[in-house]
């Protein structure tokens, strides 16, 4: 159960976020949502037309705030290298995954171009700014001399998600951690390497 403080809409709307990253489209039911969220059947359907508008509303917030998190840290301070090792190294729920990847894995989201719409601008605009980061790095110093931007930035992206995967596979984060530190020795420039990369 949600605060109460939070309205009626919100809880609905955190409910169907925690459920659709745990169950999936199918196993996110309007009746859990209902009861996760404390609120009644005329509620839900006061404040949303049915459960697509209900999850399209939640997917929207759970691309939000993974855009929101990810632009805190690679706005930050520091050089390229630093500010992409910040996002790599990001204090994360590894062993649950991401809650915007595992919904690619999810036949009736990407099979619905409305719900799949807010997950692909979101993975679209996260390579977009590591390009620019990249970019910025190869041209200033701040990372290994030669590197294709967009490649190197669909790598970073492909390294967290498959990160998640590997983790949830293995029941342990030290599969995410050995992808995320084999990534940034690949990035370093020779002033960051260490010897045994």
């Amino acid at each position: 159960m949600y605060s109460g403080a939070m309205s009626t809409p919100e809880r609905l709307i955190s409910a169907t976020r925690d459920l659709l990253w745990e169950r999936g489209y199918v196993g996110t039911s309007p009746k859990a949502i209902q009861r996760l969220a404390g609120a009644g059947q005329g509620s839900m359907y006061h404040h949303f037309s049915g459960k697509p508008a209900l999850a399209l509303a939640a997917i929207r917030r759970t691309a939000d705030e993974m855009r929101g998190t990810a632009e805190s840290v690679l706005d930050g301070p520091g050089t390229a290298y630093e500010r992409i090792a910040a996002y790599l190294l990001r204090e994360r729920d590894v062993l649950r995954g991401c809650p915007v990847g595992r919904l690619t894995m999810d036949p009736e989201v990407t099979a619905d171009e409305t719900l799949r719409a807010p997950v692909d601008e979101t993975l679209d605009w996260l390579r977009g700014r590591l390009t620019g980061i990249v970019a910025e790095g190869t041209a200033g110093g701040g990372l290994r001399p030669g590197l294709d931007a967009s490649a190197t930035a669909a790598a970073v992206v492909a390294t967290v998600q498959g990160g998640y995967v590997l983790a949830r596979a293995t029941g342990s984060p030290a599969a995410f951690d050995a992808a995320v530190h084999g990534l940034l020795a690949l990035l370093a420039p020779d002033d960051h390497r260490t010897p045994e990369a």
